[in-house]
């Protein structure tokens, strides 16, 4: 090592002397190969042969680092790449869901990848052939308009997507024909009874323009003109109806995304035909209001819906469309939005054992109202691609009901089978989750549920449970309302609608070997006593049923859920604990909050136990404060399928149900071993809801102060109970149980003690199981979105480009006098009668210029194109004008139609209003006598951040194209290691600013 660098020293001696030599004789005489001795040679070679080695790696480095953004980049994208943006090119129709070069493929996949699909679509289609007096819609304008009439909207989808992959079967063409003429003759499509409720108006709106745009080809010309003038005009109605009807205002809830599709898919058909004024409006008010909804969305980390399964299916139905068509038609992505990829654990874990029925909390049916095999394919092909979505849709449709209570609707059975197939993705096997067959406890923290048994085989031991406790309206919501989010949105509860909620804080349901044992008493009144929850007495308050008082959102007069005022408006419980070790599972919840402050309770609170696949333990702890005017509490058990039948087993009252499996059992007594005798017997609903009503147990314990416990056992067919005994005391009670296989002893602990860690201990035979406080449920709310309404705008950025793209496509393509001014006076429809004349005159000076200087090379059409398009007026200026006008003439209408009494929302409406700024073109402006006219906020200027944004990335570009020059030109002739690796190093440096500058630009739309 010494001998070396005693030799580097020496050679750089003799290097040096030989350049400063080379210097001194001059440029002229200076010559390549000066250095003749050889080891100088070596040396020269040495050094190259280094720096060869510290920088023949750059170009990898940069082609690493280059390969590793576009694979991150394409990740991003790779959802843009199964819906491809169209950006306006379109190639005539179809063009919603798919375009005319598609259809070879659909068609082909009929009878390979999506046969099942394609089976059930040709069964309703065969089902509607038979009988087409059944399914068609009358002619008679009375008879449609005087029941509920979704039916004809909803099976219009199936039948148009059957006669698009059948084009041959000139019978099913023939009817869908008529079946479009007939909805055609109607005035209106509004219930005759209901003329406030626009959503029978969006079934059929949805279906019809769907309809029109999958058949569209086999129309004739007539009927393409008329039925295009329906879509119109019912999209038109629907546009005005959005500024003083709930679902222009009211996030979140279902009438919203049904009604919003509706409009954006007319919209959407009008904008191919070219009125893009009117499209524009109604896209614009859409995207407003469902962007809106979408931020809200963050805020709900379960991917939960507040209105339940069935009422949530509903919802998914109409919301999966719009994420599908904005992303497809406006490049508006939002699958991996973080509500989406919870989703699936919503209706996974919400389903009884053997696929049949969903847990039925609030408004119900006994499993979904639409779907949910669509929605299922949706979340499988966009956002989970795993193959359970496909999967679990599979088992759905495998294990339907054909008969009874739990078939589908037979006006929503087929509403969802033309976007199930359209979304259907064959390359995503079926695989079931990873924790397919094992029983789960899950716990939505936003919606107040847990479930235990969810998506489980219909088999001897598969138990279900859920228990609901939380707030009102769940807790996305209810902490919107309370703690004043997102207030340049919402104004109280206004804003929401927990109208289809029931009075169910602390309510459950129990279901051994997946038969329902305990059951919810789906969609009826909102009476406290239709769930399986406490009422007290003496009543303190005007209630329902006197002298009992309910939850304090119940309502005595409406069909709907009492929510926006006073105490009902706070009403909430909440789950303490959800635990489950070795196959016991402990739950906890505290449903005070959901009680009049006038009854002076202290805790009502519920302890779920399930010791054995069939046997679970409920114990209710009341507490009441010492001046408590209450003296009774009574508790409601139901099932919607069957009656019970009274028994007696050594003076303990119980109650039975006999299933064809076996029979199932219920006994109960307090703390003090009394078993009271309970009142068994049915209801009948009122005239109006879907459903006949149910069957319940009602057991009423007389309270002692300050603490009573009343202990109830649920027992399926396979366990026989030998004895059931309770004591207790103020801290804690104990329950022993046996029966002919096990023994238990479980130590509850009820009170608010702080030294006491435990929740329980149960002893199963000779193992000991605790349920400590440290696995309490702790709240951990989300913050307010950051800049939502930042976001909200980014979002509106996307679509007006499209327009503008029409608006270019439209008029390039003009050839005469005559179709121009049509065309123009089509994109003006709606504008200012001096205006639009003004615009137009315009536009044809520029054309008629353009004519008299002759024809270009084909190269250079496009830019003319353009050149043609930008040298006229600021059409989109006239018409967010335009869109200003008639936003404040609806909302007048708005304000002179409603009813005194809903000056609230209407107050709401004018607050939801957005009023940001516009660039208008000179000349228009100069015309108009306002100069601080107001239009839409898509054309003002882009955020300061953004527009440094853009000014880096240029500088960023030019500084690494400089730096990148230098290199290759000067740097690389240097002998200085250092340099070179220096260069490297800042180019290394500048190249991820680059890509980061990139990323930013291309997510701000800078």
């Amino acid at each position: 090592m010494q001998g070396i660098h005693s030799l580097t020293a020496r050679d750089e001696a003799v290097l040096s002397e030989m350049r400063l030599a080379e210097w001194k004789s001059g440029p002229h005489q200076r010559k390549k190969g000066c250095i003749k001795d050889g080891l100088g040679e070596s040396l020269v070679w040495r050094a190259n042969a280094t720096m060869r080695t510290h920088t023949r790696g750059a170009p990898s480095v940069f082609f690493i680092c280059l390969l590793s953004f576009f694979v991150v980049h394409g990740a991003n994208e790779g959802t843009n790449a199964q819906i491809p943006f169209i950006n306006a090119k379109y190639d005539g129709y179809p063009m919603l869901y798919f375009s005319k070069g598609e259809l070879e493929n659909l068609r082909a996949q009929s009878t390979g990848t999506h046969e099942d699909i394609a089976s059930r679509i040709n069964e309703a289609v065969h089902t509607m052939l038979t009988n087409p007096s059944e399914y068609l819609p009358p002619w008679d304008p009375k008879e449609f308009s005087a029941r509920w009439n979704e039916i004809y909207g909803n099976n219009l989808g199936a039948l148009a997507m059957y006669c698009l992959l059948n084009p041959e079967n000139t019978e099913a063409i023939g009817l869908a024909t008529e079946y479009m003429e007939r909805m055609a003759a109607q005035p209106s499509w509004l219930v005759k009874d209901a003329p406030w409720d626009e959503v029978p108006l969006a079934h059929s709106l949805v279906g019809f323009a769907t309809a029109y745009d999958f058949l569209y080809n086999s129309l004739n010309k007539h009927q393409k003109e008329k039925f295009l003038e329906v879509i119109a005009n019912a999209s038109a109605s629907m546009y005005e109806t959005s500024y003083r009807r709930g679902w222009g205002f009211q996030y979140l809830h279902n009438h919203q995304p049904t009604n919003c599709v509706a409009l954006l898919t007319g919209s959407l058909v009008m904008m191919n035909q070219g009125y893009l004024q009117e499209a524009y409006f109604w896209t614009k008010q859409v995207l407003t209001i469902m962007e809106k909804s979408i931020v809200l969305l963050n805020d709900i980390t379960d991917g939960s819906l507040y209105e339940g399964v069935a009422y949530g299916s509903y919802t998914t139905r109409s919301l999966f469309q719009y994420m599908f068509l904005v992303q497809r038609h406006f490049d508006i992505n939002h699958f991996n939005h973080p509500w989406l990829k919870e989703h699936f654990a919503f209706m996974y874990r919400t389903i009884l054992p053997g696929f049949q029925r969903s847990v039925a909390i609030a408004d119900s049916n006994y499993n979904w109202f639409y779907g949910p095999e669509s929605q299922l394919v949706f979340l499988d092909k966009f956002v989970m691609r795993n193959g359970s979505g496909n999967w679990l849709a599979q088992q759905i449709q495998k294990n339907r009901i054909q008969e009874g209570p739990g078939t589908p609707a037979k006006g929503q059975r087929w509403c969802t089978l033309h976007t199930e197939y359209i979304w259907y993705d064959a390359s995503l096997k079926p695989t079931p989750p990873p924790d397919f067959g094992i029983p789960r406890l899950h716990f939505f923290e936003d919606w107040g549920v847990v479930t235990y048994g969810g998506s489980l085989p219909a088999e001897i031991n598969r138990p279900f449970i859920s228990f609901k406790s939380g707030k009102l309206g769940g807790r996305a919501i209810f902490d919107i309302v309370h703690n004043n989010k997102y207030k340049d949105w919402i104004k109280g509860w206004r804003n929401f609608n927990a109208g289809h909620e029931h009075p169910d804080q602390n309510s459950f349901t129990f279901a051994p070997n997946g038969v329902p044992f305990i059951t919810e008493a789906l969609y009826g009144p909102k009476y406290t006593f239709l769930n399986n929850v406490l009422m007290f007495s003496p009543s303190v308050s005007e209630s329902c049923f006197y002298p009992w008082d309910g939850q304090v959102t119940e309502d005595c007069t409406s069909k709907w859920l009492k929510y926006k005022h006073g105490e009902a408006g706070d009403s909430h419980g909440k789950v303490v604990a959800a635990l489950e070790k070795s196959g016991v599972v402990f739950i906890r919840g505290e449903g005070v909050g959901a009680y009049s402050s006038g009854l002076k309770l202290k805790s009502v609170q519920r302890n779920l136990i399930l010791l054995h696949p069939q046997l679970l333990l409920l114990v209710d702890h009341i507490h009441l404060e010492g001046s408590s005017p209450v003296m009774s509490a009574s508790s409601f058990f139901h099932n919607v399928d069957m009656p019970f039948v009274e028994t007696t087993v050594d003076g303990v009252h119980g109650a039975l149900l006999r299933h064809k499996d076996g029979i199932y059992k219920m006994y109960w007594m307090d703390d003090t071993g009394l078993s009271e005798k309970a009142v068994i017997t049915s209801l009948v609903y009122p005239h109006g809801y879907p459903y006949n009503g149910t069957n319940y147990v009602n057991v009423t314990t007389h309270l002692r102060k300050p603490v009573t416990r009343s202990i109830y056992l649920f027992i399926g067919p396979s366990v026989e109970v030998e004895s059931f005994s309770v004591n207790g005391d103020y801290q804690q009670v104990d329950v022993y149980l046996a029966t002919s296989e096990h023994a238990y002893a479980v130590y509850l602990y009820t009170g608010d003690t702080p030294s006491q860690s435990v929740y329980a201990k149960i002893v199963a035979d000779r193992q000991k199981i605790v349920f400590d406080k440290n696995s309490s449920v702790r709240d951990s709310p989300p913050p307010e979105v950051n800049n939502y309404a930042a976001i909200v705008e980014q979002k509106l950025q996307h679509f007006k480009p499209v327009f503008q793209q029409m608006e270019k496509q439209i008029l390039s393509n003009v050839r005469n006098t005559a179709a121009f001014r049509k065309i123009a006076e089509r994109l003006l429809r709606f504008s200012d009668k001096r205006n639009a004349e003004e615009a137009i005159e315009k536009i044809f000076a520029i054309s008629q210029q353009q004519k008299q200087q002759g024809k270009r090379q084909s190269t250079k059409k496009e830019s003319k194109n353009d050149k043609f398009v930008n040298a006229g007026p600021e059409l989109f200026a006239q018409i967010e004008v335009n869109e200003k006008q008639t936003r404040q003439r609806a909302m007048a209408r708005a304000q002179n139609e409603l009813p005194v009494n809903e000056e609230e929302e209407m107050k709401d409406l004018l607050d939801f209003v957005d009023e940001p700024l516009v660039k208008q073109n000179k000349d228009f402006a100069a015309r108009r006598s306002s100069p601080n006219m107001l239009t839409s906020l898509y054309n003002k200027p882009k955020p300061i951040s953004a527009s440094y944004t853009r000014l880096f990335l240029i500088l960023n570009i030019l500084i690494f194209l400089v730096l990148l020059a230098l290199q290759l030109s000067r740097i690389l002739k240097t002998k200085s290691m250092f340099r070179k690796r220096f260069l490297y190093a800042i180019l290394s440096l500048d190249f991820c600013v680059l890509i980061w500058l990139y990323s930013t630009c291309y997510r701000s739309q800078c």
